[in-house]
């Protein structure tokens, strides 16, 4: 990891619609490269507001998210750009039931210039990356919900991107799957370099990352590195 930011938010606001819900007020952030960082919160704190304005599948009100110092706001293929640089994963996988392990890895690489023949082999790669070689024949109907979802982090990861997003990856999964996860994002983290940002409301999640950001309505109220918190509570018990 190095200290150049990959995301930086500037006071940024969102405010729905109806002009009565301040979802974000003032957010100023910044993620260094090979970062990992969980983004904590009681539900309505804005945190999934949050990843979705980082991940450019929305705008703020008010100020601005840059990616590798570049306004999000003037990219004009918002699509284009997120298929080539940043992978999602949701709480809900949205597999399509009709396709194989194999066939929903490879849905968004058709955009590129893959081969078929290459399309397959990268789309196996990956499953066997996410421990799910032996069911890439397998439709979603046919795979556990902690198979899905690591079929689901490897259609993510299918255009190699730069950065990972995780809106609740766990929050569908029961403890042992939650943990097979968990554990494939430590291995993208520490052996892969991947920038991971992750949403989740759950204190044993959070520990996973580097690096927790706690939000309260709106606003962030704590921002903590795993080595800090470890300093502050040894402290505290001395």
């Amino acid at each position: 990891m190095n200290d150049t930011p990959l995301l930086r938010a500037e006071r940024l606001g969102k405010v729905y619609p109806d002009g009565q819900v301040n979802a974000l007020v003032e957010v100023t952030l910044s993620i260094r490269r090979g970062e990992y960082v969980a983004l904590m919160g009681a539900s309505g704190s804005g945190k999934s507001t949050l990843l979705n304005l980082l991940g450019a599948l929305d705008r703020p009100t008010s100020g601005e998210v840059y990616f590798d110092n570049r306004p999000l706001s003037q990219i004009d293929d918002p699509d284009g750009f997120r298929s080539k640089k940043i992978g999602f994963v949701f709480q809900s996988f949205f597999l399509l039931p009709t396709l194989t392990a194999l066939e929903n890895v490879q849905i968004p690489m058709f955009e590129g210039s893959l081969t078929v023949r290459q399309r397959a082999a990268k789309a196996a790669e990956l499953l066997d990356l996410v421990g799910m070689k032996d069911r890439a024949g397998h439709r979603p109907g046919q795979l556990s919900v902690g198979q899905r979802q690591r079929v689901a982090v490897a259609r993510a990861l299918a255009n190699d991107p730069i950065l990972l997003l995780a809106d609740e990856p766990t929050g569908n999964l029961d403890s042992h799957s939650a943990a097979a996860v968990l554990d494939l994002f430590d291995h993208l983290h520490r052996d892969k370099g991947m920038t991971i940002v992750l949403v989740t409301h759950g204190q044993e999640v959070a520990e996973r990352a580097e690096r927790t950001v706690r939000l309260r309505d709106g606003r962030i109220c704590a921002d903590e590195t795993r080595i800090a918190k470890a300093a502050r509570q040894a402290a505290a018990t001395s």
